[in-house]
């Protein structure tokens, strides 16, 4: 299928594209005018993680073919909470929690879209607060049926799997629903775009727009990204790969992508860089060895979009440093530790990972050690005592975690 407009051609030869509602219809207006689309954001931590980088690199697109990208701060609706793909109730937020998120949060979309042009951030408690609730039963309620709601797969999967869905949840699909009309009307809003988990409340708001607007809107879901074991793309055993520097090091960031699977190194180089396909194409022919350098194009290139240039030129040369030059650099994780408490061995191996947050559990640490799967100065570490008084000749010990976990141990002799 050829597309005439710019954006959706872009994103689909890119594998944006997972399901769409009159897809021709939208190309048609939106390659003879300007249009505004939004999505939107659960505002459930201070960050955004990783697991949101497509729908932001949507709203960048977007964007970038001068188009009109709202990212909807759902300060409303986080206050419910979305059933969508969960298989239980989120944590209730209260109102101060959600204000503070969204202070935090801000600057990271001003990375992904143009906010000192037309492209908006808005606030769906602004007009969700101020809901009479008899008004919106009977003016919104009464245009969404409960049997159409029972067929969504977000709904159904919970049900069919019996975990609890309760009736505040359940009005999440009515308020988001109402989202898009609320945005068709007020801001001329005729695209909602998600992940495939929405698409059910993205069919919610076109017909709710149909009904009470008298107006046609699209939508547009990308597929979930997920990790090797079928888990969401974003959060590791060790916890999420957020967007904001202040919780995950640029270092850290760049080495998630740098380490990302074989399999995926394609498809992420299309989703998350804005290299030419030309370009990917080439990097995507790279087999066997050569593929560490594909993977360390999408890390520079990812960080240097989320990060900045700076920061990736600083990530890029801490890796090089380690993984090429075997140079012990400054800049990664470290933690100082009296020698006494080494030679006594109270401290031991396993503080010592767990003080530089190489591996959260005790318990997976020993796991590791007994496989084989941590270094001290490159060469494995075997001892069954877990000391690391042996080693107290240097000033500094370095221990590895896998292939793509490094950390310092800085010996204090004074």
């Amino acid at each position: 299928m050829s597309l005439k407009s710019e954006f959706l051609n872009e994103i689909k030869k890119r594998g944006f594209i997972y399901q769409d509602t009159e897809i021709n219809n939208l190309d048609s207006i939106m390659s003879k005018e300007k249009i505004a689309g939004y999505i939107g954001f659960d505002i459930t931590s201070d960050s955004l993680h990783v697991g949101s980088m497509v729908q932001l690199m949507l709203l960048h697109w977007l964007d970038y073919y001068d188009h009109t990208s709202i990212a909807l701060m759902g300060g409303g609706t986080t206050l419910v909470g979305d059933p969508s793909g969960k298989d239980t109730s989120r944590k209730i937020l209260n109102k101060s929690d959600i204000d503070k998120n969204i202070k935090n949060i801000k600057n990271t979309f001003s990375k992904f879209i143009n906010l000192e042009n037309k492209s908006l951030l808005v606030n769906n408690y602004e007009w969700l607060s101020e809901i009479n609730y008899i008004n919106f039963l009977r003016d919104v309620g009464s245009k969404i049926t409960l049997n159409k709601m029972l067929t969504f797969e977000s709904i159904k999967n919970r049900l069919d799997r019996e975990q609890p869905l309760s009736i505040l949840e359940f009005n999440y699909m009515l308020l988001q629903a109402y989202d898009f009309c609320h945005l068709n009307k007020n801001y001329n809003c005729i695209l909602q775009m998600g992940g495939s988990d929405q698409w059910g409340n993205i069919l919610s708001g076109i017909d709710l727009i149909r009904r009470l607007n008298k107006s046609q809107a699209f939508g547009i879901t990308s597929p979930l990204i997920t990790n090797n074991d079928g888990s969401k793309m974003g959060k590791t055993i060790d916890g999420a790969i957020w967007l904001d520097e202040k919780k995950l090091s640029n270092y850290d960031f760049f080495q998630f992508w740098r380490n990302t699977n074989d399999n995926d190194v394609s498809r992420y180089l299309y989703l998350f860089t804005k290299l030419p396909v030309v370009e990917i194409k080439k990097l995507s022919s790279l087999k066997d060895q050569e593929i560490n350098h594909a993977k360390q194009q999408l890390a520079y290139e990812v960080t240097k979009f989320v990060r900045g240039k700076k920061q990736a030129d600083e990530a890029l040369e801490i890796s090089n440093n380690i993984f090429k030059s075997n140079v012990l650099d400054s800049r990664i994780k470290s933690y100082s530790v009296n020698y006494k408490n080494i030679k006594n061995k109270t401290f031991t191996i396993i503080d010592a990972i767990e003080k530089l947050e190489l591996v959260k559990s005790r318990s997976e640490i020993k796991r590791l050690i007994k496989s084989n799967g941590v270094k001290i100065n490159d060469k494995n570490y075997i001892n069954d005592d877990f000391s690391i008084s042996s080693y107290l000749s240097s000033d500094n010990i370095k221990i590895s975690v896998g292939k793509k976990k490094i950390g310092v141990i800085k010996i204090d002799k004074e």
